[in-house]
């Protein structure tokens, strides 16, 4: 029998979390993901992406048990015993995002403009170059596309625990906003006792930014938990047993190859032999080899891990923090100044990662000084003036 006022949260797919499910007179059928019962039928496992429904009766009053015996269930849900692993939890969040939509993607990717292979960067002014400072935003933001009825812009704040709200709409959401970023290919290696290679695993990152540069330090957002290693994916799992890894910085001359390393293929497999990449094993202070094809490869060490409690799925770990210290750079001399301290956009080729399965090229951009206070804010005296020339603007409005 089912308990029909105790039900999970659409927005928390958590088995057996105890939660209210409220009565909605204005409909008689109830979305619901899962519910504690005392059936041999209880569901231990949902897919978030495939709700099932309960035909509810008239609520006038609570009726007895008795009613819940003839409750009409549709799209039944998959079930399960034992805990999801990491790479399961990805497989199930797949099917929620319906990332790659395109049905033929073949057919259409032919109908689209040739990659165009130059790979000139080329500067362009500002959007702006009249703007002073003080006068806020430029031109660029009284577009129609960002302005209401009114002539002004309308903002809208989103709970990212609001009832019903899935974590994959976050995921969505930060991805397609947080943009563009830059993409890692992280090389971790295991070796067994003989020295042997255990495990080599090559996996594509865009959690992943420069965070400091003395000592030189980087970020990995992993959305897998630590322990135990058998739900772990393989790359958290090899980092956190050596210690070690290289990051390589995907560019445009090997992107399929990188993109091939996002293959769902199972635990212990090397992406090497999927992608095709060349690993190199002259690294000098970490075990893990390098991607001959990185213009830029980083040898790093492990120093910090930080676990997080998924705010869906309270108790259950499912993203850990992994900052990294850089200990060796590896360069294409090609593609560096004499000096060893630039690099030459037109070699490198950069990539960035957009929203859903779309990447960007970095070919253009713009140069902008930073100011200084007092040439060009005036000083203390300059700053209350554009102090009090703001408030009145303000005060007009």
């Amino acid at each position: 029998m089912l308990d029909p006022g105790l039900c999970v949260d659409p927005g928390n797919h958590k088995r057996n979390r105890r939660i209210h499910f409220p009565w909605n007179p204005a409909v008689d059928r109830q979305p619901l993901l899962s519910c504690r019962s005392t059936s041999p039928f209880a569901f231990e496992s949902i897919i978030p992406s495939q709700p099932i429904f309960i035909t509810l009766p008239q609520p006038h009053h609570l009726p007895d048990l008795n009613h819940y015996r003839n409750l009409t269930y549709h799209q039944p849900p998959k079930m399960s015993t034992k805990p999801l692993t990491a790479a399961e939890k990805t497989a199930e969040f797949e099917k929620v995002l319906g990332r790659d939509r395109h049905g033929n993607f073949k057919e259409i990717e032919a109908s689209r403009p040739a990659f165009d292979p130059s790979g000139k960067f080329t500067y362009v002014q500002t959007p702006q170059p009249n703007w002073t400072l003080g006068s806020g935003a430029n031109q660029l933001a009284s577009s129609p596309e960002q302005e209401g009825a009114k002539g002004e812009k309308k903002q809208i704040a989103i709970d990212p625990y609001a009832p019903g709200r899935p974590a994959a709409f976050n995921y969505k959401l930060v991805i397609s906003a947080i943009v563009p970023r830059p993409l890692a290919l992280l090389s971790t290696r295991s070796l067994n006792a003989d020295g042997t290679t255990a495990n080599e695993n090559l996996a594509p990152f865009s959690y992943f930014n420069v965070i400091a540069h003395d000592p030189p330090l980087f970020a990995l957002g992993l959305v897998t938990p630590v322990a135990p290693a058998s739900r772990a994916k393989d790359s958290m799992r090899i980092l956190h047993e050596t210690g070690e890894c290289v990051i390589n910085i995907m560019s445009s001359p090997f992107i399929e190859a990188a993109n091939a390393c996002s293959v769902n293929s199972p635990a212990g497999l090397s992406e090497w032999v999927i992608s095709g990449l060349t690993p190199v094993y002259d690294t000098q202070t970490v075990k893990a080899p390098r991607a001959k094809e990185a213009c830029f490869a980083v040898e790093c060490k492990l120093v910090h891990v930080k676990e997080f409690e998924s705010r869906s799925n309270p108790g259950e770990t499912n993203t850990t923090l992994v900052v990294v210290e850089g200990t060796r750079f590896w360069v294409d001399e090609a593609a560096i100044n004499e000096e060893r301290s630039v690099m030459n956009l037109d070699v490198y080729r950069p990539l960035a990662r957009m929203a859903g399965i779309t990447y960007a090229v970095v070919r253009e951009g713009f140069e902008l000084q930073r100011p200084d206070f007092e040439r060009d804010v005036g000083g203390l005296e300059g700053y209350e003036r554009m102090k009090r020339e703001q408030e009145e603007k303000r005060g007009r409005k």
